[in-house]
């Protein structure tokens, strides 16, 4: 069963009522507001792509920016029937918040096709990606505009992203894209990255609010990279994975899944559907299982007025961008549950993204270890920071995120001053 976003959901306005609670709780003056609440630049582009079997087929693409104030635009580059440029301008938004809380000097971007990459053979989805990034070319650049994967899209297609921008400039660009095989200039300890970051934050979370991690339940939705990730890392710290679904369903076991087990099931079947000692379950109602932690890693508005009421977690570390609506939010904090926003707590793979782009740009590569250790005192760093303006501003975590963020955009907005 395919999950998806609830009927009338969209995207932008969710990340523009977010941005507007929090401008309004740091009374940040109107003309910043004005600025801030709208995305730079946006490029559609409509381009054909030849069928293995001779047909042309026509698809729709997007790039958003939203600021780069602090540095170039960063964000993902994601395949999917159901994109919208309103999903993409959300990400791009998200992307702006996520690395200023996480103090890199990023602006937030997003882009990607309205396709099913399923329905592709290997050939045409290369095809799709080779014409999408000449299409969105004019904006590429390590300087300027860099990519990453994100849903539905790889290693491999971001190699394909940097071999066709390296082709037209006529030399090889590793920085101009992040999540690239290790080969090509990717980063040790990319892949694992989201997944790492948002186990950081569930053990500072945990402490905060006296939980034992050791033997407490886990539910992740969304069991891709970072699910994976994630429940690898806190299986190693005693916590039982009690649930966890994908695109075809879900499954559950109250006394927990052996974890390696079930990340080889999922490579070999493509999909957690079928491991051995689970029962099947309805991938909505895994939301409200019993449990300590719950990870909603899949698509945006997952968690929302209809059933915040039912969730039962301690803690929701929002591993995928945009998973609660602010509806959701209010309810959740009247009932005393702690929300790690997905600005903060997915954060982990756009701070590796960066510590890639580094690497590509000096030519001198870290190893896994430093790389773990640099994402574990960058995550620390946010989170103390985030919990810091929580206390002092006396809100959820969300907008105390989202204060720390804007402050910093808005300030460089305003040193830069407006052209001409």
């Amino acid at each position: 069963m395919t999950i998806h976003a609830p009927a009338g959901y969209n995207a932008f306005a969710v990340a523009q009522e977010q941005f507007d609670r929090a401008a309004k709780l740091i009374d940040l003056n109107e003309d910043a507001r004005e600025v801030l609440r709208q995305t730079k630049r946006e490029l559609t582009v409509n381009f054909p792509v030849k069928r293995d079997n001779g047909d042309v087929e026509m698809f729709t693409g997007y790039r958003v920016h939203h600021n780069i104030a602090r540095g170039p635009a960063k964000g993902g580059i994601r395949f999917s029937p159901r994109l919208t440029i309103d999903e993409v301008r959300a990400i791009a938004m998200w992307m702006t918040w996520k690395a200023a809380v996480a103090g890199i000097p990023f602006g937030g971007a997003a882009g990607g096709v309205t396709v099913d990459p399923h329905s592709l053979t290997k050939l045409e989805l290369e095809h799709l990606t080779r014409r999408y990034t000449s299409e969105i070319s004019i904006l590429l650049g390590p300087d300027r505009d860099v990519p990453g994967p994100d849903l539905n899209t790889s290693a491999e297609v971001m190699g394909w992203v940097m071999d066709t921008y390296s082709m037209q400039v006529g030399h090889s660009v590793p920085a101009v894209v992040t999540g690239k095989p290790i080969a090509i200039g990717g980063s040790e300890g990319r892949t694992e990255a989201g997944g790492h970051g948002i186990a950081v934050v569930v053990k500072l979370a945990a402490a905060k609010i006296g939980l034992e991690l050791d033997g407490a339940r886990c539910v992740i939705q969304g069991f891709g990279n970072a699910g994976q990730g994630a429940a690898a890392t806190l299986g190693e710290n005693g916590v039982r994975i009690v649930a966890v679904s994908d695109s075809r369903g879900a499954i559950h076991n109250p006394h927990g899944f052996d974890i390696a087990a079930l990340i080889g099931h999922k490579r070999e079947h493509g999909t957690v559907v079928g491991f051995p000692r689970s029962q099947a379950v309805d991938s909505g109602a895994i939301l409200e299982l019993p449990t300590d932690l719950l990870i909603p890693a899949s698509i945006e508005g997952q968690i929302t007025a209809s059933n915040a009421q039912r969730i039962e977690a301690k803690i929701i570390a929002e591993a995928s961008n945009g998973p609660s609506t602010p509806e959701a939010d209010d309810i959740l904090g009247r009932r005393g549950v702690l929300v790690v926003p997905d600005i903060l707590a997915n954060a982990g793979g756009v701070i590796v993204s960066y510590f890639e782009w580094v690497q590509d740009l000096q030519s001198f590569f870290w190893t896994d270890d430093e790389v773990e250790r640099r994402l574990e005192e960058i995550i620390g760093v946010a989170f103390d920071e985030v919990w810091a303006r929580h206390e002092s501003l006396k809100c959820e975590l969300r907008m105390a995120a989202y204060a720390l963020a804007i402050e910093r955009i808005a300030a460089a907005t305003e040193m830069r001053g407006i052209y001409p």
